[in-house]
């Protein structure tokens, strides 16, 4: 896989992203106005500690997710939700229309199963979920190594579910086909890279909505972290896998 060394420049901002997610520093994504329009709090997987996980659920306040490849995804052989609750529609009818994809931001949902690790005691305190995050990480930066059968083998070892680490799975053509935080942070961690595991948190604000993103790049000034908008990812990528 190239990296960001051996591709076509990228601008600074994209280099010190990825570079802040390398060193288990967050970075702030704000996606778009005209779709979610919410900024995340975006860590990778593999660097997560109790204390990023305190930052994503203090300073952001939103769902806790960990966003996995759509290769990673389909080499575990694991389901999208909305595939799940149409399986199960002949026993149990209600999940049929609970099931239907009719998303106001975008034309389905990202969302898997949830996970805890197996060392986890309830799952929900910041060390549980550190280290279901962590394992996750690693087990995508482990992944070129294994074959399938190993891989499986390793993520029903290490982790059960129900559980309160909500999956997410990236589209498969990435941004050409879906322009989500998924998707955007998947691309970020394959231009550099990195293991294809980061794990985001929406930024809420006090008003019952999101956080504005001019809130949110204050936010990320006052401490020094990296801001970024979905169309500048998505244009660093298109010049990087040209």
């Amino acid at each position: 896989m190239l990296s960001l060394r051996e591709a076509r420049p990228v601008p600074a901002v994209i280099r010190a992203a990825t570079e802040a997610l390398a060193l288990g520093e967050p970075v702030l994504l704000f996606d778009a106005p005209d779709r979610e329009g919410e900024t995340d709090l975006v860590i990778l997987s593999e660097r997560a500690t109790p204390e990023l996980i305190r930052l994503l659920r203090r300073d952001a306040g939103g769902l806790m997710c960990t966003a996995l490849s759509f290769e990673l995804k389909e080499r575990l052989g694991l389901p999208f939700l909305h595939e799940l609750l149409a399986m199960g529609e002949a026993r149990y009818p209600l999940l049929g229309p609970l099931g239907t994809q009719r998303l106001r931001y975008d034309r389905r949902s990202a969302f898997g199963i949830t996970v805890n690790h197996r060392s986890n005691f309830t799952g929900v305190p910041d060390n549980d979920r550190a280290q279901t995050v962590r394992a996750l990480g690693e087990l995508a930066r482990d992944a070129p190594k294994l074959d399938d059968a190993e891989l499986r083998a390793r993520f029903a070892e290490e982790f059960a579910s129900p559980g309160h680490i909500p999956l997410l799975y990236s589209a498969e053509h990435l941004l050409d086909e879906r322009k989500g935080h998924t998707e955007l942070a998947i691309s970020l961690a394959r231009m550099a890279g990195l293991s294809e595991s980061v794990t985001v948190c929406e930024m809420l604000g006090d008003s019952g909505g999101p956080r504005s993103p001019e809130a949110a790049e204050r936010y990320a000034v006052e401490h020094g972290w990296v801001f970024l908008v979905g169309k500048s990812v998505a244009e660093a990528f298109r010049s990087w896998s040209a």
